[in-house]
Parts: C-alpha cells; structure tokens; sequence
C-alpha cells in the first residue's frame, strides 16, 4: 500500500491499494501492448505523400527515338529511375487510427497501474499545505536532494484537474528533467509505463480510488 506524504517530506499515513489493482493482471500483456500502440499510433497525422509517375507533371514526350541511339530505350523522363521522376511503392495519405473497445483500454490501464503498485512504485502527497516556491526545495522533497534529482528515478506526479496547487506543482517542477507533470484527467496507458514511479496528490488519487470502486466497477 502507498505512503501518504506531506509537504516536508514526512510520512503522514498509508492508504489502502484499491482492490482492483491488487488482482494479477500477468496474462494481460498483449492488451497493454495494443493499448499503447493505440495511444502512439493515433496522433499521428498519416499526410506523407509522395507523387507516382502518373501524377509528376510533364514527361509527355519520348526523350530520345526507340532505335538507333546506342542507350537504353526510354518512354518518358519522369520514369521512377529519372532525376525528378515518380517514386515506387512511397508513402500516401493515410489514417494511422487503431481502434480498442473501451473495456480493453480500461483493462490495460489497471493492468499497467497494478504494476507499478505491487512495485512500490506509487507515492501519494499530500498537497493541501503546499507551499513550496523553489526547485530545490521540491527536489530535495521527492528525490532527497538537487544531485539526487538527476540520477534519481524518472517521476510522474499526477495532480487534480482544479487542484489549487497544481499549478505551483508545475512551476516548480518545471526545470526537473526526470519529473514530469500531468493532471488525473490525462493519465494514460503509455504515461504509467514510462515512468520508473508515479506520485499522485490526494485530490488526484481521491479521483482514481472513485473511478475504480473497490467492486472493479468503474463510476
């Protein structure tokens, strides 16, 4: 179960682990694969195009006569083996969207979430008397230190989406390259498995512990 955290550091409490991260979710590889492969793949805006030897303009005319000239034997000069000719087999236009039922992505996600639970990898801070207004002091708060902060661990901390002190949170997390920020609303698949430890507020984990109930029901 995770640590609850206050401002300075102090171990405050543990809070239970919800029931539905602690179930095994070994088997369920293949989902989280296809869940980020989704979540990668869908941005993307598929506008790569290339022009084929139909499309170039001109390369109308024969450059030189069938017979007689000693080369090779050429119909136009927008041929894919000519300077400024069409390209084989390139890139068109094309949607990059994958499709995943939502009982799958919301299977890949726990899934994902579970392990980073069961290794410990999950803090809680609790953000109500935040006042920290400098790097350093915020550094030495989740990583014991400014040296510390850049060997450490790559962190994620997930504040509530109206979170008063999320945006202090942000600022001065700002210059911290192994420390990302992001609201409870935007936690997604590819964001749990990227980082080596996860730190929710309380706001934030008061949604995710209401989102999915001790029934594995979401609300």
């Amino acid at each position: 179960m995770p640590n609850i955290i206050d401002a300075q550091g102090n171990v405050v409490r543990d809070v239970q682990t919800p029931a539905i991260f602690e179930a095994d979710y070994s088997a369920k590889a293949h989902t989280i694969f296809r869940a980020v492969y989704r979540e990668l793949a869908n941005p993307r805006a598929g506008t790569a195009s290339t022009k084929k030897r139909d499309e170039v303009a001109g390369g109308g005319r024969k450059p030189w006569k069938q017979k007689g000239t000693g080369r090779a034997r050429q119909g136009s000069n927008r041929s894919p083996q000519w300077r400024h000719g069409g390209v084989v087999f390139g890139p068109q236009p094309r949607s990059y969207v994958s499709d995943l039922n939502k009982k799958e992505r919301r299977l890949a996600f726990v899934a994902a979430l579970s392990d980073r639970f069961k290794n410990g990898a999950i803090t809680v801070l609790d953000a109500s008397g935040f006042n920290l207004t400098k790097t350093a002091e915020f550094a030495k708060l989740i990583f014991g230190g400014t040296k510390e902060a850049k060997v450490g661990p790559s962190t994620l901390v997930v504040v509530g989406y109206d979170e008063q002190a999320g945006d202090a949170i942000a600022r001065v997390a700002g210059n911290l390259k192994k420390v990302a920020v992001t609201h409870s609303g935007a936690l997604d698949v590819k964001d749990v498995l990227r980082y080596e430890r996860i730190i929710f507020t309380a706001a934030a984990y008061d949604v995710l512990t209401t989102a999915y109930a001790a029934n594995g029901e979401a609300k």
